[in-house]
């Protein structure tokens, strides 16, 4: 059993994606968000989609963070986190404007107070206002904060997107094909509109980073900071606190709690107008570059010949950065469970044709994203990812 899986989580969400498989799939069932008919205005032209999702554990390291630092602005990357979690899953079906968010934050009172409180709710505006000078709308309507701390042992926070679309305005992932090219945008570095260096760690395998990295030093001060019935042998086995330094500019802490890049102002010019060459999104989240896996179309056979599926093979990825290598090194996890968990340098992919992929990847150099050509899609006799890196071949 791997050490995630020890920890009570999974990089797939087995149970998740079982207790779910009954529920009605929605319009374009190989979407990367469940699109419905639109409920809201009974116009066949449109659709709705409603989305959910949150920073995570991602939260527990902004907690231990500011009670070591005492930077409580520390809090405002986690609100990006929450909001982008939701935003990019909804640019990954071709969403980019007039969206409605609701917040939903669950706190410990007597741990997190209220100016914590009024750090994630800024900060959350601050996106929203830095957003809109890209075209990107985001309407913050309020949400639900509550105070559970029989619940939660610090701080949970969580949003919800909703948005209607025009129909035809959808990327529904069923155009990819074999022949396609995936051009991958990079996680890390610095946007034109980031004020910093971005690790690239994002909002997923947090879990593993925090206990992994960090020393048994968190594990004996904040009790508070993980569930007391794990076993000793997973908890905070790493070497590190967050306050040392990895470089010049940079400590562990910076590193791991840079907030989730959005993709937002490079994909709302690539969909408004290069739409048609775009045949599928994935946002490399829970699944880390096993992701695309799930959203796959169908290939079924004529009758005539044997069903064929489609293949992935990525054999051009970015070279790790660091936070990445940092976890390896002290988890010693191997490569096959890092490409499971993290999207280690990666986080978006366009699928298109290979004549289509220049343009793609000069429109997110324009705002200082590294982009290349990751990977193709081929067919094969059966559905399966092949990821190519180190000299090794693993097989998904």
């Amino acid at each position: 059993m791997s050490l995630y899986s020890k920890r009570g989580v999974s990089a797939q969400k087995e149970e998740v994606h079982a207790a779910v498989k009954n529920l009605e799939q929605g319009l374009f069932p190989n979407a990367f968000c469940k699109v419905y008919p639109d409920f809201l205005g009974g116009d066949d032209d449109f659709v709705n989609i409603m989305h959910a999702d949150g920073a995570g554990t991602k939260s527990i390291l902004a907690y231990l963070y500011w009670k070591e630092t005492g930077d409580i602005t520390v809090w405002k990357g986690i609100a990006q986190d929450a909001i982008v979690m939701n935003l990019d899953d909804l640019l990954c079906v071709g969403i980019y404007d007039n969206i409605v968010f609701n917040s939903t934050i669950d706190r410990n009172k007597n741990l997190i107070p209220g100016a914590v409180l009024e750090q994630i709710i800024t900060g959350s505006q601050d996106l929203f206002d830095t957003l809109k000078t890209f075209g990107v709308n985001i309407h913050y309507l309020g949400g639900e904060t509550a105070d559970v701390g029989d619940v939660v042992r610090t701080i949970a926070v969580n949003g919800t997107m909703t948005c209607r679309w025009p129909k035809d305005k959808i990327i529904s992932n069923d155009k990819i094909k074999a022949g396609d090219v995936i051009v991958g945008f990079a996680s890390y570095g610095q946007a034109t509109y980031e004020t910093a260096y971005n690790s690239g760690i994002g909002s997923n395998g947090l879990t593993s980073a925090r206990h992994d990295v960090l020393s048994n030093f968190y594990a004996k001060n904040y009790k508070e900071s993980f569930d007391n019935n794990l076993d000793d042998d997973v908890v905070y086995i790493g070497k590190q606190k967050l306050t040392d330094s990895i470089s010049s500019t940079a400590t562990v802490g910076q590193l791991i709690l840079s907030p989730t890049r959005t993709y937002a102002p490079v994909l709302k010019s690539l969909l408004q107008n290069h739409f048609e060459k775009i045949h599928g999104l994935i946002h490399c989240s829970g699944g880390g570059q096993t992701k695309c896996m799930k959203y796959l179309p169908s290939q079924v056979s004529d009758g005539s010949k044997p069903s064929r599926h489609l293949k992935i093979i990525k054999d051009n990825l970015f070279e790790a950065p660091a936070i990445f290598n940092i976890i390896k090194k002290n988890s010693g996890s191997n490569n096959r469970e890092m490409y499971e968990v993290f999207n280690m340098g990666c986080r978006l992919e366009i699928y298109c044709n290979a004549k289509d992929a220049e343009t793609m990847i000069a429109e997110a150099n324009k705002f200082g994203i590294a982009a290349q050509i990751i990977g193709r899609v081929e067919e094969s006799d059966k559905k399966e990812l092949v990821i190519k890196v180190d000299g090794e071949e693993i097989v998904y």
